[in-house]
């Protein structure tokens, strides 16, 4: 990819907005950077550019600067249908993300790992299952740091493992993962995308570039996701939690087996920190992408049985009176939730939050068998009380303290309280963090008695 003396726009600026135009510049690009947001309100990231022969357009987007860039480069979080994008692509402005330019100057083997739920977790312990293994290992994308900071680094590395969302496969061009991981797809991000199906259509771009030398693996308990099988041109790999494969990697029995060309490797999973079906198949996708990649099956086992998690997914926060209070946070929409209430009984759960337009419909039957009390809150709690109230004791509540104490005076010994809200946090906090971190000081600050 050619850069030098090239006008290029950059648009969102944060920390890959930073990263992005930092580097445009060490190539010699004429590099302008736009955000809807003020210098005040960006007063961090400006500071990191001081210095730096960069033009800013801040407060609004300057149409004309779309319309004259050689190419475009979007921030994860931008959203790719704002007009000035819009625009520039009926133009033939070459419009791309930030996983898109950094990958060209990317040699290492590439995990990309995507799927509505489980990326984190799974992009993190594919790292760590590399670096157990010996491989030097940068881990980034839609995670922590932006591919592009790879690049500016120098640093050479054997392996990455990025995390994509869709936000980000939309705006790829030649990205062309070693391995690419879709977890599963379920509805979300209906507030930004007209229908689910223009949602699975960004999702499955991860797969557009590969070639046959690369691999596609697909979790085949999701008929969306199975159904990619015959649309890639790269070797398939699936895992199944329902089924024996011949070839892949399965779960039976508290087993997980990997079957590949010839080969066979068993995991016992029961030393396992992580348990629950949701995360089963977040590691047996993490063991697939690392075992394809030359990591060794001892070494990756060790891997797993080291790793505790990640915050505010499925979390533990304490048990009091013989109830655990399990803080899922991350659980912002409804094929999250769902593989929460399959991993426990008897429970007590604290969902609602920002609606995102998606169905509650697929969460009925997890309802009505397993959740004893529901405590509803936020904007979405009037539409998700329509939709599953009548199908177990259902309380709503004015705000995340007051469902807290309601789930204390309701759940009983050897029962589960469950935060895991199916929805966004923006119409009560900041993000999601702030949200699980507000309910995890609730839940520490009940009376009762600590029992283990």
């Amino acid at each position: 990819m050619e850069l030098n003396g090239k006008n290029i726009l950059v648009v969102g600026l944060a920390r890959t907005g930073v990263a992005v135009a930092r580097f445009l510049v060490s190539r010699g690009a004429v590099v302008t950077v736009t955000d809807m947001r003020d210098d005040t309100q960006l007063a961090p990231y400006l500071e990191q550019l001081a210095g730096l022969p960069v033009n800013l357009q801040l407060g609004s987007h300057d149409r004309h600067s779309f319309l004259m860039a050689d190419l475009i480069v979007v921030s994860p979080g931008v959203p790719m249908d704002i007009k000035p994008l819009a625009h520039a692509r009926a133009q033939r402005r070459e419009v791309i993300s930030e996983i898109e330019l950094a990958a060209a100057f990317i040699d290492a083997p590439l995990v990309a790992i995507t799927g509505t739920n489980g990326k984190t977790t799974t992009t993190t312990l594919t790292g760590e299952i590399f670096r157990a293994s010996g491989f030097e290992t940068f881990v980034g994308g839609n995670i922590g740091n932006p591919l592009i900071e790879l690049v500016t680094s120098g640093a050479r590395v054997d392996r990455v493992v990025a995390e994509l969302s869709s936000f980000q496969l939309e705006g790829i061009r030649n990205f062309r993962p070693r391995v690419a991981v879709l977890l599963n797809i379920t509805e979300d991000h209906l507030d930004r995308y007209a229908t689910f199906q223009e949602y699975i259509d960004a999702k499955v771009r991860i797969f557009a570039n590969q070639a046959a030398e690369d691999f596609a693996l697909l979790n085949v308990d999701d008929p969306v996701v199975a159904a990619q099988a015959g649309k890639t041109a790269a070797r398939v790999v699936p895992m199944s939690q329902r089924q024996e494969l011949t070839e892949g990697i399965f779960y039976r029995n508290g087993i997980i087996t990997f079957r590949w060309e010839g080969r066979e490797e068993r995991f016992p999973t029961a030393s396992y920190p992580l348990q629950g079906v949701h995360n089963i198949e977040n590691i047996m996708a993490a063991l697939a992408s690392a075992l394809l990649m030359g990591c060794d099956p001892t070494e990756s086992q060790a891997a797993v049985a080291a790793f505790r998690g990640l915050p505010h997914r499925m979390e533990l926060v304490r048990t009091v009176n013989g109830v655990a209070w399990y803080e899922d946070s991350k659980a912002t929409n409804v094929g999250s939730v769902e593989k929460a209430l399959a991993s426990f009984d008897n429970i007590t759960l604290i969902a609602g939050g920002k609606d995102k337009g998606g169905s509650y419909a697929p969460l009925a039957e997890l309802v009505k068998t397993r959740v004893r009390h529901m405590v509803l809150i936020g904007e979405a709690k009037e539409r998700i009380a329509r939709e599953l109230g009548a199908l177990t004791d259902t309380r709503l509540a004015g705000s995340l303290e007051e469902a807290v104490q309601l789930a204390h005076d309701l759940a009983g010994a050897g029962g589960v309280v469950l935060f895991s809200p199916a929805c966004s946090s923006f119409d009560m906090f900041r993000d999601y963090e702030e949200r699980a971190e507000r309910y995890k000081a609730l839940v520490r600050a009940l009376h009762g008695e600590e029992t283990r």
